[in-house]
This record gives C-alpha cells, sequence and structure tokens, in this order.
C-alpha cells in the first residue's frame, strides 16, 4: 500500500508541475490573440473585470482588485476606464457610503459576449488539429480541474 501511495502522489506532483507551467502558457497565449485582434479593444485585465461583473453584478471595488490580484486603485482606474467606455456603471452603495457597486451596462455585456465567442473561436481553431478522443479529453480534465479549484473558493467565501 505504500508503493501505491507513493506512486499516487509522484503523478500528483508531476500532474501539479504540468498545471502550473500549462495554465500560463494558455493565458499568455490568449493574451496574445486578444492584442493581436484590435478590434477587441479590451485589455486583459478589463476582459476579466467584464467577465468578473457579469458573474458577480454589484460587486465592489474591493471584491474586483481581490479577483484581478491586484490594489484598490489599479482596480480602480481599470473600472474607470471601463465606465468611460460605457462598458461598466458605478455608482455608490445607499446602505454602505464608502461602498461601490459595479454592474455591466448592456453595451458592456454584449462586448463581453462578442469578445468570449471571438475567444472560443479561436480556441476552437486550435483545438481542431486534435481528435474527437483528444478534445473529449481536455474537456474532462479541464471539468475536473475546475471542480478541484472551485472548492476551495468556495470555502474561502464563507469566511
Amino acid at each position: 500500500m505504500g508503493a501505491k501511495k507513493l506512486s499516487r502522489k509522484k503523478i500528483s506532483e508531476q500532474c501539479a508541475s504540468k498545471v502550473v507551467e500549462v495554465i500560463p502558457l494558455v493565458m499568455r497565449c490568449l493574451r496574445a490573440d486578444m492584442r493581436a485582434r484590435k478590434s477587441t479593444e479590451l485589455s486583459v485585465p478589463q476582459f476579466r473585470t467584464l467577465a468578473f461583473l457579469d458573474r458577480t453584478p454589484g460587486a465592489s471595488l474591493s471584491e474586483l482588485a481581490e479577483h484581478l490580484g491586484v490594489t484598490r486603485a489599479t482596480a480602480s482606474a481599470n473600472t474607470e476606464r471601463l465606465v468611460q467606455r460605457n462598458y461598466v456603471e458605478r455608482y455608490d452603495n445607499p446602505e454602505e457610503r464608502r461602498r461601490v457597486v459595479l454592474n455591466l451596462t448592456e453595451e458592456g455585456k454584449q462586448h463581453l459576449y462578442q469578445t468570449r465567442a471571438q475567444t472560443r473561436a479561436y480556441i476552437t481553431d486550435l483545438l481542431s488539429s486534435l481528435t474527437a478522443e483528444q478534445v473529449a479529453q481536455i474537456d474532462e480534465a479541464l471539468g475536473l480541474l475546475n471542480e478541484i479549484f472551485e472548492e476551495p473558493l468556495l470555502g474561502l467565501s464563507d469566511e
């Protein structure tokens, strides 16, 4: 049983190394595609902001900053550019004056959905060189990764 556990641990360590290497590579590739397609007019942090607000309507500036991994000042500047483009609306929370509430505008939602569609098309093109079985394996693995990484985040939001 000890050898089996060691083997499983070794495989998990190798898999963890691949995740740490591959995820940044995927993100670099997506960023490069977004930069090449100037039609999106969005930086990756702006895209992530719109996606976060789509999932979390009424989020605060602090919550956005935490999601992006930046300071409140950086998140505020990023948000200001999106407000100027009419993609995000920002207003004070009437119950907590110091809290800024953020929501997507209809224009922001449309731009986000268009950008997502372009990104999906790009990824679809990349995956088209694989067999159906390989694509199914990736799909299954991504589902498992989503479950694994979503669970710790759910626990953190309860604190």
